[in-house]
């Protein structure tokens, strides 16, 4: 026999003390459902911790998440004639699995099956305001509770109204795979009752109770990607699959440092005259070619001859900059005890934020009206600052949200589409723009340059005050986030963007050790790179630099690693994933020489993440030969153990997903991937030059071990991982070599390629592909 439907909420007594959440029936045809994120009955539920610091108490999504409050109602669901369920969601979609996740909690608050829900990606929606960002490892902590009760709600006036047309209580009907039924045998689908449960003349206000987590049936357990089919056979459509008629091919020749200006097109004439090309135009930062193919358009842009201005950093080098940074970094205050003090400052270098697929965007401008499509993390911000370049009203520029292949936070910003706007309005034609990879890597978003000055004072088994002090190139904020905040702090002159990036530094940043009094700081030079919040923003340096410090502290005081983080953790949940760890992990399991474990904890986003690593360094690893020349060996992660407590965890395959993804940025960062900033340009220049992990990098070995849910609510998970593997492989790489390292990634100082030339900004396309196969 079929397990019985679920009763109304309600008619169960031990929901008595549940909350209940407010939300709308929309006016509509059929029926659809708003929501507000204030519980009608709500209760506060909060601990102030022993010495709490800032990101304690509030940290970033918890500020996103009240940013979000007022237009939360704004979000709905809707229920079609077929018994489809159908939901816009206001956050990018670029592989973090954000549409599978929000179908998910849908189908499970509407038991309805997970292929009857459909989700695409919301058009910008100005009114939406902080509800349309996807940031901060947030989207899934903002988005939870108004998903669930808009599918809840939606659920409840459809028993509601079965029951008014049947004659009978609610309270006796159950729902089940998208049907209402009742003990007689009458049933029926969600699509025969949507036209009737419709609130079609106003919007009025409803109540309902969530489902318990104990009662789930699709939340909580693992999920493939709804879009996993379409992706391995090639049906899916990201930004750079998409057709606009008239839409034809655009490049941008580009200047030799970043942000240098068009001073001369000297043969723009002789350029139109090229098989194929359309259009000529100098932009903001370079100048646009518009042909019938990406090839002829490639040709065209080398063949342009300009006459270039200065761009904003032409005189920076990594020495110039680390030389700035190291002058800038804030004074500690305790002075140094000798043998009682551990003294560290570690360098990180600059990391691209380019994604595996090239930047674009189509934009067709017109006299009085604009549409733009691309993928965007933040497309409010994106719609503003396009319809004031291009002098329109905000209801004439239309902004479509695309699925992105993937983003490490550079989507954030918008360059692409306001480029592609700029371009297609100056020759009156709509247009499908492409960077280049030498284009993303050269001009794109950069993770800035930091260096993290530690200093860590003890006595008698007790670490008495531990103060650190990060300082990098400004991290640029004014892509919108800033609203969570302040409107303007992201432009303060005041050191770039001191007051802004500080309060972020602060609501991201905790040490979990008791270390008596602690401080973290942050300061920032305003040197005009292109910057951006690369995937986990400051954590991955500020985290690694605090555990290699934690275990220089360990040595001195002649205790285990493990043991002596146990000792001064302030969380329990921290502990808990420590000991999970050590125990899946092996901690002090015999190993050869060379070969070492590193261990690290890291608690963010009101997750808690430990991870035991075992790196390898012995001569015959480092220089084992790979199948290609330019390609990057070094120490090898031959084991990663990660445990994460996630709260609640959603979809526990997606969060596996995510961690390993983290995983993978973390061993780049520590052992292989970084800019080499010569004359104000990186000299990387493609995927070929810039060292991301790679197949032989990547541990065979990996375990992801999700701890069971110990909460109502998830956390953040999207970057939680980055940091302490970050932390916990550089510690490995420590304990192997037998010498802390102090500057990453550790093959940052060797040029493994020859760099492509500056001008043209885009290479010729390859033609010898099948040589380098392998």
């Amino acid at each position: 026999m079929a397990a019985p439907g679920r009763p109304m909420p309600g008619t169960d007594p031990t929901e008595v003390h549940r909350r209940k959440f407010l939300g709308y029936l929309v006016a509509a045809p059929t029926l659809a459902v708003g929501v507000q994120l204030f519980a009608s009955s709500a209760k506060a539920d909060a601990a102030i911790p022993t010495l709490p610091q800032p990101e304690d108490i509030l940290d970033l999504g918890d500020a996103q998440n009240l940013a979000a409050l007022p237009t939360s109602g704004l979000i709905s669901v809707e229920i079609n004639t077929d018994g489809t369920a159908s939901f816009a969601l206001p956050r990018a979609e670029v592989g973090q699995g954000m549409t599978t996740t929000a179908a998910m909690l849908i189908a499970e608050e509407l038991d309805l099956p997970l292929d009857k829900v459909h989700i695409t990606l919301a058009d910008a929606r100005p009114e939406l305001m902080m509800n349309q960002l996807t940031g901060g490892s947030n989207s899934v902590r903002s988005m939870y509770t108004p998903i669930r009760t808009a599918a809840a709600i939606a659920r409840a006036q459809l028993v509601n109204t079965a029951a008014k047309q049947w004659g009978v209580p609610a309270s006796q009907l159950t729902t089940k795979d998208g049907v209402v039924a009742h003990k007689s045998g009458r049933s029926a689908h969600y699509g025969e009752l949507t036209k009737a449960a419709a609130s079609t003349t106003t919007t009025v206000a409803a109540d309902v109770t969530l489902k318990k987590s104990a009662d789930f049936t699709i939340v909580g357990t693992p999920q493939n990607r709804i879009d996993a089919r379409d992706i391995v056979t090639g049906r899916k459509v990201f930004a750079m699959d998409m057709k606009v008629p008239g839409a034809l091919p655009a490049m941008v020749r580009r200047p030799p440092t970043i942000n240098g200006t068009v001073k001369s097109i000297n043969n723009k004439a002789a350029v139109l005259a090229m098989p194929g090309v359309t259009d000529v135009a100098a932009i903001t930062y370079g100048v646009g070619v518009r042909a019938q193919t990406f090839g002829q358009c490639i040709d065209a842009l080398r063949a342009l001859d300009v006459t270039w201005g200065p761009g904003t950093v032409d005189k920076e080098s990594d020495a110039t900059v680390l030389q700035k940074l190291k002058a800038a970094t804030l004074p500690l205050a305790v002075p140094p005890l000798g043998a009682l003090s551990v003294d560290a400052e570690f360098v990180f270098n600059f990391a691209s934020n380019a994604a595996l697929e090239p930047d674009n965007a189509i934009a067709d401008v017109r006299s009085d009206s604009a549409e733009i499509w691309s993928s965007l993390k933040i497309p409010i911000t994106a719609k503003e600052d396009i319809a004031a370049m291009l002098g329109m009203p905000l209801d004439k520029v239309k902004v479509h949200v695309v699925t992105g292949g993937g983003s490490f936070g550079r989507h954030l910003f918008h360059n692409v589409a306001a480029e592609a706007a700029e371009f297609s309005k100056k020759i009156g034609k709509p247009v499908k723009l492409m960077w280049s990879r030498t284009d993303d890597f050269r001009q794109g978003r950069t993770h800035p340059m930091s260096i993290n000055r530690v200093r860590a004072t003890h006595l008698l088994g007790n670490v008495l005050t531990f103060e650190q002090r990060h300082t990098s190139v400004q991290t640029d904020f004014s892509h919108g986030l800033g609203e969570v905040l302040t409107a303007t702090a992201a432009r303060l002159p005041v050191g770039g963007n001191l007051s802004f990036a500080e309060t972020i530094f602060l609501l991201t940043q905790s040490v979990p050790y008791n270390f008596g009094v602690v401080t973290q700081l942050l300061n920032e030079i305003p040197l005009r790179f292109n910057t951006g919040s690369m995937r986990n923003i400051y954590s991955p340096n500020v985290v690694t630099a605090l555990e290699l410090v934690v275990d220089e502290l360990a040595k001195k005081m002649g205790k285990d690693p493990v043991a002596f983080r146990r000792s001064f953790l302030r969380d329990a949940k921290l502990r808990a994933v420590l000991d999970k760890a050590v125990e899946v992990g092996q901690w002090g399991r015999a190993l050869p020489k060379g070969v070492a474990q590193g261990i690290a904890v890291h608690s963010e986003y009101r997750g808690a993440v430990a991870v035991l690593t075992e790196v390898d360094c012995r001569p015959e690893t480092v220089n084992r030969p790979v199948p290609t020349s330019e390609g990057v060996t070094g120490p090898r992660v031959t084991k990663a153990t990660i445990v994460v407590d996630a709260g609640l965890p959603l979809n526990p395959k997606g969060l596996e997903a995510q961690m390993i993804g983290g995983m993978n940025d973390a061993i780049a960062i520590i052992l292989t991937s970084s800019l080499h900033i010569k004359d104000g340009l990186p000299l990387e220049g493609s995927w070929d030059n810039y060292f991301y992990t790679r197949q032989w990098n990547t541990p065979p070995e990996v375990n992801v071990v999700i701890m069971p849910a110990n909460s109502e609510t998830p956390s953040g998970a999207g970057e939680l991982a980055v940091a302490p593997v970050a932390a916990s492989v550089a510690c490995a790489y420590a304990r192997a070599v037998g010498k802390m390292p102090t500057t990453f990634p550790i093959n940052h100082g060797t040029l493994s390629f020859e760099p492509l030339p500056l001008e043209p900004s885009t290479p010729q396309s390859p033609t010898d592909g099948l040589d380098h196969t392998f």
